[in-house]
């Protein structure tokens, strides 16, 4: 049995039919091909899957898709550049060296984000905070700390234009 889901995902509508058990990030990468979300380890451990729900970081391996149905929208790394131009947080990775494999890139991402629009001048150890869900097995997690206080001041600079 499937059922039919209609939702916005990087500002576009997205719909499909699904399983109710289908995974969001299943239906992400399978179903709308946006690859960027990672599969990292389907337990919520490592945060490579995670997107914004309404704005809100999620674990997209622990949401159904059909819960992110019905007027609800979807951000995945592959919506967080605009018009060719990278985002801050993703300028920031590359200019401060954020990323090494960069399995973990797009969650981290997604998660500074979110972090961002609710704080927009973190500490470094509001950084780590709400950055805690996500994990990086090659980093050390300074640069990518030194990548979202980079963004930060990016983003401070333009909203003073």
């Amino acid at each position: 049995m499937t059922q039919t889901i209609n939702l916005t995902v990087n500002g576009g509508a997205a719909s499909g039919d699904v399983e109710p058990r289908t995974l969001l990030v299943h239906f992400l990468r399978e179903h709308l091909n946006l690859t960027g979300t990672h599969i990292g380890c389907d337990t919520t451990s490592c945060g490579a899957c995670t997107v914004l729900l309404d704005g809100r970081a999620v674990k997209s391996c622990t949401v159904f898709a059909v819960q992110a149905a019905d007027g609800r929208t979807v951000e995945t790394i592959e919506g967080v550049a605009t018009n060719g131009d990278l985002h801050p947080l993703q300028e920031g990775f590359w200019e401060k060296h954020g990323l090494q494999c960069g399995y973990c890139t797009p969650g981290m991402i997604m998660s500074a984000k979110h972090l961002l629009s609710r704080n927009p001048n973190p500490t470094e150890q509001e950084i780590r905070n709400g950055i805690s869900g996500n994990l990086c097995r090659c980093t050390g997690y300074n640069n990518i700390v030194e990548a979202i206080q980079y963004a930060a001041a990016k983003l401070g600079e333009a909203t003073e234009d």
